[in-house]
């Protein structure tokens, strides 16, 4: 069964994927009754790599969450923070 641990590692996976210096990403938690919002931060120099071009790369994130977040019956937001 999914839950929401292994949702804040599926966001800290994609995002060490992604950017040059993967020992800087972190992955915060809040979480309310109906809603899980994660907060993702990465070096100021690898912002641009997890948004990427017109957003893409941010959006295909957020739709993987979203359908990960569907089997836990829970919204879930991500949040990239600088």
């Amino acid at each position: 069964m999914l839950t929401e641990v292994d949702m804040k590692a599926l966001i800290e996976l994609m995002a060490k994927s992604l950017v040059d210096k993967p020992e800087e990403v972190v992955v915060a938690e809040v979480n309310g009754e109906r809603t899980a919002i994660f907060e993702l931060r990465v070096a100021t120099s690898d912002i641009g790599k997890v948004i990427g071009k017109q957003g893409n790369t941010a959006r295909a994130m957020r739709t993987i969450l979203g359908a990960a977040g569907a089997k836990l019956k829970k919204r879930c937001v991500l949040e990239i923070l600088d």
